[in-house]
């Protein structure tokens, strides 16, 4: 026994057993063999795997485990020796207790958005990281201080980026014309919904930025559907069940366009932690499923719907000229109320960013920024 912790072999070497922290862990010895942090196992620049892991024999075991201080020595029965830091296996062992996590949950009683500078992140590695992390932590982001200019957010889009571009081109219009080809460009109100929910990949992240907003109206409404989500589950789990089950078809069609996909309204990731929302009563399409099923998913849907429309869940936010909002379109469900163009202009602009290349910014930021020495240390 250490300070850190005790380890002993078992299944003929084949397990490698860590207990630490009051808790015990136990860890393959195939999975440890293909996850070697060393040079010859996995490359030092990119982290991927240099060894096919499908040749290792399946019989692989361990010959040896020890504890050298914070790290961990092995030597492998095909003759290879590495050590892992202690930290690393702790963690990598360490059990998935929340359903949503490094999420903050909120509902109607959420007192103030989350907020950014427009100008502070496009000119500040630190602002545009707290950006970032108030977007991935609540859900969406209320930046102010965008030009108003048609284009205006392209300048910080470009920080994090590329702009997903679809059959509607890059920055679209989002006002009331004319024969519209979608009922966002009309006057009436929209239900709580998730956009693009029959395109392959669903965009993540939806910018949406107000040029002019002098109509009577038009107010946004944002829910979060994992909070939502949660609560369906704590009030009726068979219909949350039910909704994580039963996958809908959505469709959008027009002249030159046909798009179509299929998801879960309450979608789960391997480990059972939610994943996505989608709700599109525009675009949803139910397969003629049998009869009983089909009752039970109209049934969990409507519970669904009455949690999102519901005053519990729902914010209300009437954008300003140069305010956007930011919105992860895979949680939050956006709507809006109805309007009307007698008291002025409705002008808005939208665009998407995807979740890889968001989530990507997010990190490199923060390991770059969590290097640097501090302005004290450095002076």
């Amino acid at each position: 026994m250490t300070a850190s912790g005790k380890l002993w072999l078992s299944s003929a070497g084949q397990r490698l057993n860590l207990e630490t922290q009051g808790l015990t862990r136990e860890f393959a010895a195939l999975w440890l063999r293909e996850r070697a942090p060393d040079p010859e196992t996995l490359d030092p620049r990119t982290g991927q795997r240099l060894i096919e892991a499908a040749e290792l024999p399946l019989d692989l075991a361990l010959e040896s485990a020890k504890l050298n201080g914070e790290r961990v020595a092995l030597r492998f029965s095909d003759g290879h020796v590495t050590d892992f830091p202690l930290a690393e296996l702790i963690e990598a062992g360490a059990e998935i207790d929340s359903s949503v996590p490094g999420r903050s949950l909120w509902d109607a009683s959420l007192a103030e958005p989350p907020r950014a500078d427009f100008a502070a992140a496009r000119q500040d590695d630190a602002a545009l990281l707290d950006m970032l992390e108030n977007l991935h932590r609540f859900g969406f982001v209320l930046v102010s201080g965008v030009p108003t200019e048609e284009d205006g957010m392209q300048a910080l889009i470009d920080r994090i980026g590329p702009l997903r571009r679809t059959n509607w081109g890059g920055i679209a219009d989002v006002k009331s014309v004319a024969n519209a080809y979608d009922l966002t460009m009309t006057q009436r109100g929209l239900e709580p919904h998730t956009d693009n929910p029959y395109r392959d990949p669903i965009p993540g992240y939806i910018w949406l930025h107000c040029l002019t907003n002098a109509a009577d109206g038009g107010d946004n409404t944002l829910v979060d559907g994992y909070q939502a989500a949660l609560t369906l589950k704590a009030r009726d789990p068979e219909a949350f069940e039910c909704l994580t089950r039963v996958a809908p078809g959505f469709r959008y069609h027009d002249d030159t366009t046909r798009l179509e996909g299929e998801g879960p309204l309450i979608e789960l990731d391997s480990h059972g932690r939610l994943a996505r929302v989608r709700f599109s009563n525009r675009t949803e399409r139910v397969d003629a499923l049998p009869a009983d099923e089909l009752e039970r998913y109209y049934a969990a849907r409507r519970a669904f719907y009455r949690l999102i429309t519901s005053d519990e869940l729902t914010v209300h936010l009437k954008l300003d000229p140069g305010q956007m909002l930011i919105m992860d379109n895979y949680r939050l469900l956006h709507g809006r109320r109805a309007y009307q163009l007698a008291g002025g202009v409705r002008h808005l602009r939208q665009g998407y960013v995807d979740r890889d290349s968001t989530a990507s910014r997010r990190l490199v930021l923060r390991r770059q920024l969590s290097s640097q020495p501090s302005q004290e240390a450095s002076a």
